[in-house]
């Protein structure tokens, strides 16, 4: 272990002093040791403050370090305090160091996600408030009229909501307070969230749910490791399903985790969640405010919080006694961290339970090939719901086959899906035009040179956002003013937008349908969780007729009178040499058709592509999901792909080419020789420079059952060090090969 000096000073060696390990959560893979003062009493687990450098960080206590260097003891700095807050359970300190190690993350990041992602602990603020006890002001103003109206109950407001109730600044409370108008008292501490009840408002499950049902039950109650794959199409259930096995925790005692993709799917989860249990989850996810963060860290660590719906960052959440595990939607490929610390929610998710000694639900109409291929080895149990709920049919699926009727030039809407949207609309129902692609187009050029906008530190086009009037890298942030003349010619009045975004089929569909009233869903358009939230429930309510959306719109929202959906260009992704290309197009164009349908009306889906031919359109067609994935199965066990094989990327950049591509090239010429491991390149990254760094990536490929996280470690223990403006980042199981 590393120690520390004690800033000049020593001490006589003790044989009753008491030497710790410390984790800070800082970007290191191991524990300090510490001192331990006199009368303090401290266990693994603890959260204390130690002094880091020129700094007092939190920190946890990792392990007894039973024989300390003696010749070190004057070096060692002690522990500042330990906080009143319950211990990191061993359970948690434990995925901390399995997720560290099996990503080859240092440790103190990974355990920082479990210190509320590095923010400050301890007991909640204070807040002030204030109360109107005494006689008026000698001077009134109009601004203190309006407070003491406001406070004029009686009661004690909190300071800031009373100021932004009266539209009045802090200077005019502080004011009031200051002439004993009014009174500061300290607002009480809310009350721990009442838990819900499991028997609030039980369903009544269809006959074809009901062995569903039992199955969730069976596995809740049971309360040991196993795994659950609830397959169920779309429509059919899955989480008043799920729900089940919720209550039967709840009804144990004990806390559940239910993992989302998406924080603003959680607005409409909560409200399905109080209407079966009476009461809403705790939410966790980065938009929360500060005071909420802290306030749902503590419940939840107390035990208090009996269920919290939450992104992935809510996995390493300190629960008193959790049991129970949900991800929906386990195929998303949001579940997968790709800065800090790569790790993948939906398998670390996995690893938690199987450490807790816990059940664990993955939920998908459409589940990830890994998923699918343990549930056919019988790794995972297969709880399936194959027909929708109250008797709603699947979704008819055509093809818009582009090389044959395709849209006028200029245009992107086909002649046959204008007309079977107009023909929704004149029957007051509502219509998706799905299109995977952000901002009025992809691509911006001058007709008279031919020059194309590029990013000035990516390599990477940029797009044009009409909405913003700005051009916009997806990759970097960065961003420019669309300008009025080519800036290559000079030429006036030649820019050209080249390829359709959703901005630019809102026009289109404007255009081609005057009076119907269309919004777009788009995560770039998104100002916040509340604007999102408001804009689902206006598409619920009906108060849209044509909804324009990217992949945001198909991740779980219920829009019940929505009946048709056409997607624009079934073939995006499909091109782009992602081995996993063909799972997610299936996947996305499944959940998203999956959307229509689902309460009133028949379903229809439109594909718009060039290659009806093609795997992936036949199946979704024919309804075949068995053979979309006996083909991927097949294709991935033969080329040893995951799950059949296992793979790491390894991206070297640098502030300049040779830079990157020398380390790269040294770093690959040392790669330990296993005949059971390719190493792959270096070569470019697809994509080549990033924020103006030179992107060289090594693709590291193993059969299933090898240590590939052991090769790695003694590959870059023995290989050339980082240094100066090199980085190295490693993703053990990538999701993106870009």
């Amino acid at each position: 272990m590393d120690h520390f000096s004690r800033n000049g000073t020593s001490s006589t060696p003790s044989s009753t002093t008491r030497v710790v390990d410390v984790l800070v959560p800082v970007a290191i893979d191991q524990a300090y040791s510490y001192r331990v003062p006199r009368g303090m009493e401290v266990a693994p687990g603890d959260l204390v403050t130690v002094p880091l450098g020129p700094r007092e960080v939190i920190a946890v206590v990792w392990a007894e370090n039973p024989a300390p260097d003696p010749r070190l003891h004057n070096r060692l700095k002690d522990i500042g305090e330990k906080l009143d807050l319950p211990p990191l359970k061993d359970e948690l300190r434990t995925l901390v160091d399995w997720v560290a190690n099996y990503t080859l993350s240092a440790r103190g990041m990974v355990m920082r996600m479990s210190l509320r992602m590095g923010e400050q602990l301890g007991p909640e603020r204070v807040r002030p408030g204030v109360r109107l006890t005494g006689a008026p002001p000698q001077r009134m103003t109009p601004a203190r009229q309006r407070l003491i109206a406001v406070l004029s109950d009686g009661l004690l407001h909190g300071k800031s909501d009373a100021a932004k109730e009266a539209g009045v600044s802090a200077g005019v409370v502080d004011g009031l307070v200051d002439e004993r108008t009014l009174t500061v008292e300290p607002m009480p501490r809310p009350p721990p969230p009442p838990p819900p009840d499991p028997d609030f408002a039980v369903p009544d499950f269809s006959r074809s749910q009901r062995t569903a049902v039992d199955a969730m039950r069976a596995l809740a109650s049971n309360g040991t490791f196993h795994v659950a794959l609830l397959d169920g199409v779309t429509g059919s259930g899955k989480t008043e399903v799920y729900f089940e096995a919720v209550a039967e925790t709840i009804r144990r005692g004990k806390q559940a985790l239910i993992l989302m993709p998406e924080i603003v799917l959680t607005g409409q989860f909560r409200d399905r969640f109080a209407a079966r249990f009476g009461e809403r989850p705790l939410e966790w996810h980065s938009e929360l405010t500060p005071r909420t963060r802290a306030r749902n860290w503590a419940a939840i660590a107390a035990g208090e919080g009996q269920v919290v719906v939450g992104a992935r960052s809510a996995l390493f959440l300190p629960y008193a006694d959790l049991g129970l595990i949900i991800v929906d939607e386990e195929h998303d490929q949001a579940y997968k961290q790709d800065e800090g610390t790569h790790y993948h929610a939906r398998d670390m998710a996995v690893v938690r339970a199987h450490i807790a000694k816990i059940p664990i639900v993955l939920a998908s109409a459409t589940p990830s090939v890994e998923s699918e291929v343990n549930a056919r080895k019988g790794r995972y149990q297969r709880v399936a719901l194959t027909s929708r709920f109250g008797g709603q049919h699947m979704p008819q699926i055509e093809v818009i086959d582009l090389r044959r009727e395709g849209p006028p030039r200029g245009r992107f809407i086909s002649p046959r899906l204008a007309g079977e949207v107009r023909a929704a609309i004149e029957r007051r129902e509502q219509a998706l035009l799905f299109l995977n692609r952000r901002g009025y187009a992809p691509l911006t050029l001058c007709r008279a040179c031919g020059h194309r906008f590029a990013c000035t530190i990516c390599d990477a086009w940029l797009v044009d956002h009409r909405f913003r009037q700005r051009l916009v890298c997806h990759h970097c942030g960065f961003s420019m003013p669309r300008p009025h003349q080519c800036p290559h010619c000079a030429a006036e009045e030649t820019l050209v937008a080249v390829g359709p975004g959703v901005e630019r089929l809102q026009e289109e569909a404007a255009a081609l349908f005057p009076d119907a009233r269309t919004l777009v869903l788009s995560s770039d358009l998104v100002t916040s969780i509340e604007t999102m939230r408001s804009e689902l429930n206006d598409i619920a309510e009906g108060r849209v007729d044509i909804i324009i959306g990217t992949q945001l719109v198909a991740k779980g929202h219920h829009f019940p009178r929505l009946n048709l959906v056409g997607v624009i260009d079934a073939d995006l992704g499909l091109g782009n040499g992602d081995p996993r290309a063909a799972e997610r197009t299936f996947q996305l164009l499944n959940q998203v058709i999956g959307r229509t349908g689902r309460e009133q009306g028949h379903g229809v889906g439109y594909l718009q592509t060039h290659q009806p031919e093609h795997p992936v359109m036949r199946a979704l067609v024919a309804s075949d999901r068995e053979a979309f994935y006996a083909s991927e199965i097949e294709a991935r066990e033969r080329s040893g792909y995951p799950p059949f094989g296992r793979l790491a990327s390894l991206i070297i950049s640098a502030g300049d080419r040779p830079t990157a591509e020398s380390f790269a090239r040294r770093l690959a010429a040392i790669a330990p020789i296993d005949e059971r491991i390719q190493v792959l390149g270096p070569a470019e990254a697809p994509l080549a420079v990033i924020k103006g760094r030179y992107r060289f990536r090594l693709l590291v490929k193993s059969a299933r059952g090898v240590d590939l996280s052991g090769y790695l470690r003694e590959w870059l223990a023995a290989g050339p060090k980082t240094k100066g403006n090199l980085k190295l980042e490693i993703d053990v199981d990538p999701q993106s090969f870009l």
